[in-house]
């Protein structure tokens, strides 16, 4: 599984990415995230991440991934399409997963976040992001939420998007959160989704 499955999924991302386009619509003054070097600290929902992966690839972008088997499968997936997978999680093995991350921070990473991962409640944002601000002295996180306007659900804890094959993804981009402090991450990311069209 871990020599086939990687690959494979890569492919397929790459494929489906190749039929979707993209639309920004950013706050004023605000720049779309991958324009901006690293290091930085991004927060978004743990159910985009299919969504975002094909736009963000090859930018060396650290996401920290659980340790698990499964982690592992996403580890090589995300390597194949240029990512930096940083491994532990916000919540088993979540100090090592922090303490990572900073350094991927302090290595000039920029760093992506699922403020609701890995397990959940769906679109809550917790703690994690605002530590790794605090452990790097980042005085900003940004944030962003990614819609497309035709996709499958599936019935997991976060209601994981799968777009469909040429469909259009509204990235929103809201003020960035300065101080970083969790109420105000939450509210930003709830702001994303609103400026990207995102009712479901």
């Amino acid at each position: 599984m871990l020599a086939v499955l990687p690959p494979l999924a890569a492919l397929f991302i790459r494929v489906l990415g190749l039929t979707l386009r993209y639309r920004d619509v950013n706050a004023s003054g605000v720049p779309v995230g991958i324009e901006i070097p690293g290091p930085v600290v991004f927060a978004f929902w743990h159910r985009t991440l299919l969504t975002c992966a094909y736009r963000f690839r090859n930018k060396g972008i650290a996401i920290l991934i659980s340790a698990s088997f499964d982690g592992e499968l996403i580890a090589r997936t995300v390597e194949y399409l240029g990512f930096y997978p940083v491994r532990g999680s916000s919540s088993r093995g979540g100090a090592s997963g922090l303490r990572n991350m900073a350094q991927a921070y302090n290595d000039g990473h920029r760093c992506a976040f699922t403020a609701d991962g890995p397990r959940g409640p769906n679109m809550v944002a917790k703690a994690g992001t605002v530590q790794l601000a605090e452990l790097t002295g980042a005085t900003w996180i940004g944030t962003y939420h990614a819609h497309a306007d035709r996709a499958w659900l599936l019935k997991s804890w976060d209601r994981f998007v799968i777009p469909k094959p040429f469909a259009t993804v509204t990235f929103g981009w809201p003020p960035h959160v300065s101080p970083p402090e969790l109420e105000a991450v939450q509210a930003a990311l709830d702001e994303a989704v609103r400026m990207s069209g995102d009712v479901s």
